[in-house]
């Protein structure tokens, strides 16, 4: 088949290097000048930052991406073990690690910072996560997502449904197993990596907490973006064609059927199948007209679906000091967590006393000189535009990211006396260079029981369309967004099977 991708992004590129392999003339058109979506590596000057995800957990989805399509990848980068994976410090000045690969170790660094009562009660945390990943893996991750109804001819349905608890919060659930208001912090943040609130995200998300520990947290040599080169290259490798600097102005549909793109120069690209990266709602809302019916359900859904957290990142460029560096990951958290959910989901306004996230790779491919160091800090924030945030004002964002690193240097981390650059990156920035609607890094948030049947599904209601990364399913972030390229990877070869002679 001739199959059209649009956008270069990481679920693109997956679901394209695949289809290819299978014998498809696939072509990927993609507005801007380079590859890999949110996934970048930048050099700022002698300094490189990776300005996207900033960790790789569950390696597996790439490495078998890559086996399936030619050499592995452990033959093409380095991939290292971040540990410990993650040094969580408190307000009240106290602090505790969590181990890579280890709960043994984990659990002691919690027994020695807060008592062996805490760390028997995350252990049971993890246990009942181990259950829910056991129990949503297959159905919720790694496959494609019809309907509630679909999960109805499970054989154990009851018992999954009481070890996932839909109708539970991730709050909740940390409230019922923790006692210790920092450990409740620390799985609060977990609804964070699906840009919700852990209010009112599902409490399955704790899955994320084991799949952290069992499948460790990893870093790539030279940055994350070396991934998003790698896949490129595959797809270039197996016959891809990529079109960059060229934007879809609408897919060509007629009575139900997508036959093609038409290109901002109003060139038409007949297809026999479409594969979109885009944001779902650029998909259903702008880059198909009509068809009011059809998409009558799926534009609803994204309507009433709210936004997810955006990010306000600040790339620091540092001399290195003699005293200790951080940790690859470093998370400094405020005296009131919820401050910071109200401020994004209620007023919408930039967070007064945020969550810092400081990832500080210790890479020396990252920097051009031995005493120096790149460190990427984000806060989250809510989205921009005219329902959130206007973000595009650039002396209350210079504000902002000096009052970011007063709370840095207020736990005691030097930054100023040793500051060589700071690049400010908003979430208008996103949403100018990646098309990301606000800039929100995740499309929709996760907040509510019903939220992953929201998401775009990978089969669209237009035939031979299929909706494939952060904004479908099964979700946002480098491991969800492989599965979904596999999936549409997948569903586009299942179709083929069945087309008519």
């Amino acid at each position: 088949m001739k199959i059209v991708v649009i956008g270069a992004g990481m679920g693109a590129m997956t679901a394209a290097a695949r289809l290819a392999r299978t014998g498809h003339k696939v072509t990927v058109f993609e507005a801007s000048d380079t590859y890999g979506g949110k996934l970048r590596t930048e050099w700022i000057g002698r300094f490189a930052f990776d300005t996207g995800p900033s960790l790789l957990t569950l390696p597996a989805t790439y490495k078998d991406f890559f086996i399936r399509t030619g050499k592995p990848l452990g033959a093409l980068c380095e991939i290292v073990a971040v540990d410990p994976s993650f040094d969580y410090r408190f307000a009240d000045g106290t602090s505790v690690k969590f181990a890579n690969l280890s709960r043994h170790h984990t659990l002691n660094a919690i027994s020695n910072a807060f008592g062996k009562e805490s760390a028997a009660q995350w252990n049971q945390v993890m246990k009942r996560a181990t259950q829910m990943w056991d129990v949503s893996r297959e159905p919720f991750v790694e496959s494609e997502l019809a309907s509630p109804l679909t999960l109805l001819k499970r054989p154990r349905l009851v018992r999954d449904i009481f070890t996932i608890a839909p109708w539970k919060s991730l709050r909740a659930f940390a409230d019922e197993y923790l006692s210790d208001q920092r450990l409740r912090f620390i799985l609060d943040r977990y609804a964070t990596y699906s840009g919700s609130d852990p209010r009112k995200a599902p409490a399955v998300l704790a899955t994320i907490a084991y799949v952290e520990e069992a499948f460790g947290a990893w870093h790539i040599k030279g940055g994350l973006g070396t991934l998003a080169t790698l896949v490129y290259q595959r797809c270039i490798d197996l016959g891809v064609t990529f079109e960059f600097n060229t934007s879809v102005a609408q897919i060509t549909v007629v009575k139900g059927v997508a036959q093609g793109v038409r290109l901002s120069d109003n060139s038409q690209i007949p297809a026999d199948a479409v594969v979109a990266n885009a944001d779902a709602s650029l998909i259903y809302n702008h880059l198909i007209k009509g068809e009011k019916k059809k998409l009558r359900k799926v534009r609803k859904n994204l309507s009433q679906a709210g936004a997810s957290i955006a990010g306000f990142s600040l790339l620091l460029g540092l001399r290195k000091v003699d005293s200790p560096s951080l940790s690859h990951h470093t998370i400094l958290f405020p005296e009131d967590y919820d401050a910071e959910f109200d401020a994004i989901f209620a007023s919408k306004l930039p967070v007064e006393n945020p969550t810092i996230y400081i990832c500080a790779p210790n890479d020396e491919q990252m920097v051009k000189d031995p005493t120096l160091e790149s460190w990427s800090v984000l806060v989250n924030a809510p989205h921009h535009g005219s329902d959130g945030f206007d973000w595009s004002d650039e002396i209350f964002c210079r504000d902002y990211a000096n009052r970011i690193i007063d709370q840095i240097q207020g736990h005691g981390i030097s930054v100023r006396d040793r500051l060589e650059s700071m690049t400010i990156r908003t979430p208008a920035d996103l949403e100018r260079t990646v098309h990301a609607p606000g800039g929100s890094i995740y499309g929709t948030s996760s907040n509510g029981a019903r939220a992953a049947f929201m998401r775009a599904k990978n089969r669209s209601p237009i035939k031979n369309l299929y909706c494939v990364g952060g904004s479908a399913h099964p979700g946002g972030g480098l491991p969800l967004v492989a599965l979904s390229g596999e999936i549409v990877a997948n569903a586009v070869g299942s179709a083929q099977s069945v087309r008519p002679e």
